[in-house]
């Protein structure tokens, strides 16, 4: 029997292994990364390991693939069951950015820590929104509808295998050979000439729209590596003579810990097809959708740290605009600093001297040994002004060591207890204390999933044109329900599957040291006790947590996730409002 995580290990091997061969520079940015890799491990030490190991990320790969209808959907849902990958986030990138992207999405990625270890693979998924009016008249809906309705993607030999894959947990070695082959076959670029008149048709529109409804078949849109320094792999790759598109999108390079994700890529390349033209006869063209791209992962933020990120961002956008509106004349350097503004108003900067180009250069290590490098001023580094700003923005506003981002519950972080413990024989109660006293160990827990700005940044910067959009329209509702609805399965809230990772890890050290814990903040954390829980029913547990910033996370009992309905998990965490998920 082949278990569910090896299906994963070698599915993503041969997709990439795929991919490779029908977009050449995949195969040299796979090998650019794995050189930066192996360079920042040499560099760093196992300090370059803090987010993992160096081998789950040599491995470690997302993709990303588009789908036209609810149908199809659930279909891929079917497939990656098969792998042990479950949908994750809501994602609507129809407004994330200025270009006409008409898609909804969500993530298909293992949810147990242990899964993610064995093997991370992830899958940004998404869906064509034919029935929103501001891209798709009545009469272009209904044509686009009728073409999907008429293709089939996934044969059903390969979803019957899928089936009983998840069914059983793997699949025999040569119906996991059969499944493996067919599935990668599904993903691959179909020779079939593509309809020229059709295609364009939907390409004034966006480009996403035809890449998904031109054709009669899916296809992997990109594949991405893990780097762990991502501004030196954007070097490489310019110094080789590959066209990078203009930012890395998601956080800046700063001093301080990594956080989320950040990610470029090498712009679409154009790809030669088969064409049909309008008299029937077949020619020759070229479509540019498919790219390269290339990731750095964080640290997972709380609702809490998730909001400040989103403050810091809009600051960025803030000064960015000013900075566009001074003078041609002048040497463009951003607007001073103010704090940063009343979107994080009420909290202390986390650096008071600003550090920005003065620390250009220099690497530094934060007070809990995590270090980093800022790239000096006018090294080949992307983003320009806008890179800049955000250093600055970001050195103002957000904590710089990963003690700072543990203290105000902005991040999320899993518990060990240390091997060798204090000689104190009773141990402090406060969690801070535990870890400050060398009690326990915090490691940050790593963001596994994907922000919209930026997938909608990267889509823009590979698109050719910008398309059109009729503002005078209204938009058609979607959210995480009604996704789950089309799915067919429910879909998880990333929140909830850091925040249960953090809770039971702490319910693991209280009960190695036998104590019971609390962690100050939206109310005490205790474990080894019974918390009631306001709001969601008062419910008398054996173990409970109350997570400050993220709502009540208990153990022993459900999760209720809004938007997705409730599911029992064993573990419960209620969280308020419905913060964005990220891509």
């Amino acid at each position: 029997m082949v278990p569910q995580w090896r299906l994963r290990a070698r599915f993503a091997q041969e997709l990439s292994t795929m991919y490779g061969r029908e977009v050449p520079a995949y195969t040299t940015l796979v090998q650019v990364s794995e050189q930066v890799n192996t360079d920042v491990v040499r560099r760093d030490g196992r300090a370059a390991e803090r987010l993992g190991s160096i081998g789950r990320i040599t491995a470690e790969r997302h993709g990303a693939i588009r789908v036209g209808t609810p149908a199809e959907l659930g279909q891929v849902a079917r497939i990656f069951g098969a792998l042990g990958m479950h949908p994750v986030g809501f994602y609507d990138l129809r407004d994330a950015a200025s270009s006409s992207v008409p898609v909804i999405s969500t993530a298909f990625r293992p949810i147990d820590a242990g899964e993610l270890a064995r093997n991370p693979f992830r899958v940004f998924t998404s869906m064509l929104t034919p029935a929103d009016p501001r891209f798709f008249t009545p009469e272009l809906r209904k044509r686009l509808e009728t073409f999907l309705a008429g293709r089939q993607l996934f044969g059903p030999e390969l979803l019957e295998l899928a089936d009983r894959a998840e069914r059983e947990g793997g699949l025999a070695e040569d119906d996991a050979e059969n499944f493996l082959r067919r599935a990668v076959q599904a993903f691959e670029l179909s020779p079939e000439p593509v309809d020229r008149a059709w295609y364009g048709e939907l390409e004034k529109i966006s480009a996403v729209a035809a890449d998904i409804g031109g054709v009669r078949s899916t296809h992997v849109n990109h594949l991405t590596p893990r780097v762990l320094d991502i501004d030196e792999l954007y070097r490489r790759m310019t110094g080789l003579g590959i066209s990078m598109i203009d930012e890395i999108q998601g956080p800046p390079r700063w001093h301080g810990p990594d956080v989320l994700l950040r990610q470029t890529s090498f712009r679409a390349l154009a790809e030669a097809r088969t064409m049909r033209e309008a008299d029937g006869t077949i020619g020759t063209g070229a479509l540019r959708v498919r790219f390269g791209e290339v990731e750095a992962r964080g640290i997972a933020l709380t609702p809490a740290g998730r909001a400040r990120y989103d403050a810091l961002l809009t600051e960025v956008d803030r000064r960015l605009a000013a900075a566009d509106q001074r003078p041609a004349t002048s040497d463009r350097r951003p607007p001073s600093s103010d704090g940063v503004r009343a979107e994080v108003a009420g909290q202390r900067p986390a650096s008071s001297d600003g550090m920005r180009a003065e620390i250009a250069g220099r690497r530094l290590a934060s007070s809990d040994g995590v270090r980093a490098e800022i790239a000096a001023p006018g090294s080949a580094s992307p983003g320009g002004l806008r890179a800049e700003i955000a250093a600055d923005v970001w050195a103002q506003g957000l904590p710089d060591t990963e003690a700072g981002l543990r203290e105000a519950d902005l991040a999320y972080f899993a518990y060990t207890v240390s091997p060798v413990r204090p000689s104190a024989a009773t141990p402090p109660r406060s969690l801070a204390e535990l870890v400050d006293q060398g009690w326990v160990t915090a490691t940050p827990i790593v963001y596994e999933d994907f922000l919209p700005r930026s997938a909608a940044g990267i889509f823009q910067s590979n698109l050719s044109a910008e398309g059109t959009r009729d503002t005078t329209q209204a938009a058609v509702a979607y959210d995480q329900d009604w996704l789950a609805g089309a799915v067919g399965r429910d879909i998880h809230d990333p929140f909830t599957l850091y925040a249960q990772e953090q809770a039971a890890s702490i319910a693991a050290v209280a009960t190695q040291l036998g104590t019971v814990i609390t962690q100050p903040g939206a109310g005490a954390t205790q474990l080894g006790t019974a918390v009631t829980q306001p709001g969601a029913g008062a419910t008398q547990l054996g173990t409970a947590v109350t997570q400050p910033g993220a709502g009540a996370t208990q153990l022993g009992t459900a999760v209720t996730q809004p938007g997705a309905g409730a599911t029992q998990l064993g573990t419960a965490v209620t969280q308020p409002g419905t913060p964005e998920v990220t891509r």
